[in-house]
C-alpha cells in the first residue's frame, strides 16, 4: 500500500493568486482524507476529485486558514448536486472543535451546519487515530493556540509527517524522526524571536535535517517570497535538495 498526496492549498493565511490556503488530498488504499481545509480548498479539491467522494477529514487546529472552507463544504454537502450516498464524511478535529465550529457557523445562521453535514468527533492527542487505512499520530507543537503536527502511516511502514503551524521545536524533530516525508512550513523570512509560532525556510530545514527525514516538501509559504529564494535557503539548512509544495501537484510516499 502506498500513500499519494495531492496539494490542494500551500499558501499562509492569505491565499496566492488563484491559490489557496492549507488543504491536502491524501489517498490511500482506496480512501481519500481531506488533510485541513482552509479557504479556497474545496475548489481546489474539486479539480482533482468529486467532494462527495471523500471519506474523512482531519483537521490540525482551528485557525481559519486551516479549517474555513469546511462551512461551504458542509453546505454543498448539504444542498448541493451530485449528493452524497451513504454515511455522512467523518471529521476529526482537536479539541473544543465542536464549540469553535458552532459559534462560527452561527454567524451564518446555522449554529450545527458542520455537525449535520459531517460525522463530527474530536480526537484525542494521546492517541492514535485509525482513518480507513491510515494510522494517525499527534504532537503537540508551538503556535498561537493548540495546534497538533500529524503522522500518517500505512501497513507497510511508510511514514508522512505533517507540522502544521509551528515555530522552532524538538519535539518534532522526535516526532519526524526517519519519516519518508516531512510536510514542513516555511512562513516567515526572519525568525520570530517573540512568539515561536512560525519557521523560516532555514529553521526548516534544520528541522529535517536533525530529523533525518528522507524527503523534506516545504508549504506554508507566500508566493511572493520567490520559490527559488524558500528552496535555496530551505536547502541550505536541510544538506540536501528540498521539494517545494505546488498545488496541484502529486507526491507519492
Amino acid at each position: 500500500m502506498s500513500i499519494s498526496l495531492t496539494i490542494l492549498g500551500k499558501s499562509p493565511s492569505w491565499p496566492d493568486t488563484d491559490g489557496a490556503c492549507s488543504g491536502y488530498l491524501i489517498e490511500s488504499g482506496g480512501h481519500r482524507l481531506l488533510l485541513d481545509c482552509g479557504n479556497g480548498v474545496l475548489g481546489k479539491l474539486r479539480l482533482q476529485t468529486g467532494y462527495e467522494t471523500i471519506d474523512a477529514v482531519l483537521v490540525s487546529h482551528l485557525h481559519a486558514d486551516h479549517l474555513l472552507d469546511l462551512v461551504p463544504f458542509a453546505y454543498v454537502l448539504t444542498y448541493g448536486p451530485p449528493v452524497r450516498e451513504g454515511d455522512a464524511p467523518l471529521l476529526h478535529a482537536p479539541p473544543g472543535s465542536r464549540e469553535a465550529m458552532r459559534r462560527l457557523c452561527g454567524v451564518f445562521g446555522s449554529e450545527l451546519l458542520i455537525e449535520n453535514a459531517f460525522d463530527l468527533t474530536e480526537y484525542d492527542p494521546a492517541d492514535e487515530l485509525a482513518i480507513g487505512p491510515l494510522r494517525a499520530r499527534f504532537q503537540l507543537v508551538p503556535h498561537y493556540i493548540p495546534t497538533y503536527a500529524i503522522e500518517l502511516s500505512d501497513g507497510d511502514g511508510r511514514r508522512l509527517v505533517f507540522s502544521a503551524d509551528c515555530g522552532p521545536n524538538d519535539e518534532l524533530v522526535e516526532f519526524a524522526r526517519g519519516a519518508d516525508l516531512l510536510l514542513i512550513e516555511a512562513t516567515l523570512t526572519e525568525p520570530d524571536l517573540e512568539d515561536h509560532a512560525h519557521l523560516t525556510a532555514e529553521e526548516a530545514g534544520d528541522i529535517g535535517r536533525r530529523a533525518g527525514v528522507e524527503r523534506l516538501l516545504v508549504t506554508h509559504f507566500s508566493a511572493d517570497l520567490g520559490a527559488d529564494s524558500v528552496r535555496e535557503r530551505a536547502a541550505g539548512s536541510f544538506g540536501r535538495p528540498v521539494e517545494l509544495a505546488v498545488d496541484g501537484a502529486r507526491h507519492d510516499v
